[in-house]
């Protein structure tokens, strides 16, 4: 076991009250590691004022105004999304506890926390690192997070009409989508989102991005994967002269006439999976392949 003076920043959401039972394991561990830890300030409000928790010494920090050796998500895939967004640059490996239901991102189990911390603190595990994608806007008003660890979609509004989404790659025109909408995703994101329009799985590690339409009004339209190095411009146009750009699922209004540039972002997420933990293992057991076989 690593004899270094550890920091956790532990993140959740304030949805989810079961997930106090599990958070305590996680403290009583670590502080039988004599590790250090720091709460989201708005998890640690909602724990301490609305679920009556006593953490006992446990430091505090608001937005992306800290500093740790590791991060805790403690949540389900969109908790772990937003855990990495604040992460950000800095790089922080992420170790995502899993209180929600499929969790490709969060997959230690509720019942393997000390065993996980445990592989943690003796680097008994690998680190996979993930690509990330930004999103910039000319003419544009978008004021929202600009990073996705998953998947950026441009989508109607509502009961709108279809729209027309004008797409080039690096600068050359690909074609003008009549769609619901278009998802550029990441190998991360081509189990969200991207799959349930009929989108590939893709392995996390293959520098690719993948553009799915949503419900293209040509049934000859189908998703293509490029390189990650790649730039996605898209123009679109609407009836409703507006459209909502969604960012790992938070949605935003956008007024036609804009631009949407989408690339890969300048960092990585990395995160924690001990060791004996496969992706295709996984991959299979959450897609329940081969359950008719059991």
């Amino acid at each position: 076991m690593t004899n270094k003076h550890l920091t956790f920043a532990i993140f959740g959401n304030s949805f989810q009250p079961r997930k106090s039972q599990s958070l305590m394991r996680v403290l009583d561990f670590l502080r039988s590691k004599g590790a250090s830890i720091i709460c989201d300030r708005t998890f640690y409000d909602f724990l301490t004022a609305e679920q009556n928790q006593e953490l006992g010494e446990v430091g505090t920090f608001e937005g992306d105004d800290f500093n740790a050796d590791y991060v805790i998500s403690m949540g389900g895939d969109g908790t772990f999304l937003k855990a990495a967004v604040r992460v950000g640059i800095k790089s922080i490996p992420l170790i995502g506890i899993n209180m929600g239901r499929l969790g490709f991102l969060a997959d230690v189990l509720p019942g393997e926390v000390e065993t996980a911390l445990q592989a943690v603190l003796e680097g008994n595990y690998n680190i996979e690192e993930h690509t990330a994608i930004q999103i910039s806007t000319n003419g544009g008003d978008f004021d929202g997070c600009h990073y996705a660890l998953n998947d950026i979609a441009v989508l109607k509004r509502d009961i709108a009409s279809m729209i027309g989404i004008h797409t080039s790659i690096d600068g050359s025109f690909l074609v003008n989508y009549q769609a619901d909408g278009l998802i550029v995703s990441t190998p991360t994101g081509s189990t969200a989102y991207s799959l349930s329009n009929g989108g590939p799985i893709i392995v996390p590690q293959t520098r690719t991005l993948c553009l799915t339409p949503v419900a293209p009004h040509s049934l000859n339209i189908r998703p293509i994967v490029i390189s990650d190095s790649s730039t996605v411009t898209l123009e679109v146009e609407s009836r409703s002269h507006n459209y909502l750009v969604a960012v790992d699922g938070r949605s935003y209004t956008m007024h036609e006439g804009s631009t949407v540039t989408i690339s890969k972002a300048p960092f990585v997420t990395r995160i924690v999976k001990p060791n004996g933990r496969r992706y295709f293992s996984s991959l299979r057991d959450k897609m329940m392949w081969g359950a008719d076989k059991r």
